[in-house]
């Protein structure tokens, strides 16, 4: 998948843990953030990670934990 910045991702399933997307980056509880939750990617990271901002934090994630929303406004 490729995304660049400002493209509308969400979360496919509830993870263990989420960690965050600040200069030191820390491991927060998995209740901040729901599945299917719609977030914005707000940085592009290597090793096909992104940070992304979701209403309760910026967190960062691997791509295959993410789906793009276009693909489900045809369901």
């Amino acid at each position: 998948m490729t995304v660049s910045i400002g493209d509308q991702l969400k979360l496919k399933q509830q993870l263990p843990y989420l960690k965050s997307a600040d200069p030191m980056p820390m491991l927060r509880p998995s209740d901040l953030v729901n599945a299917g939750e719609v977030g914005e990617v707000v940085a592009l990271h290597p090793l096909e990670t992104v940070a992304i901002r979701f209403r309760r934090g910026t967190f960062l994630l691997s791509l295959d934990q993410l789906t793009p929303v276009e693909a489900d406004q045809g369901d």
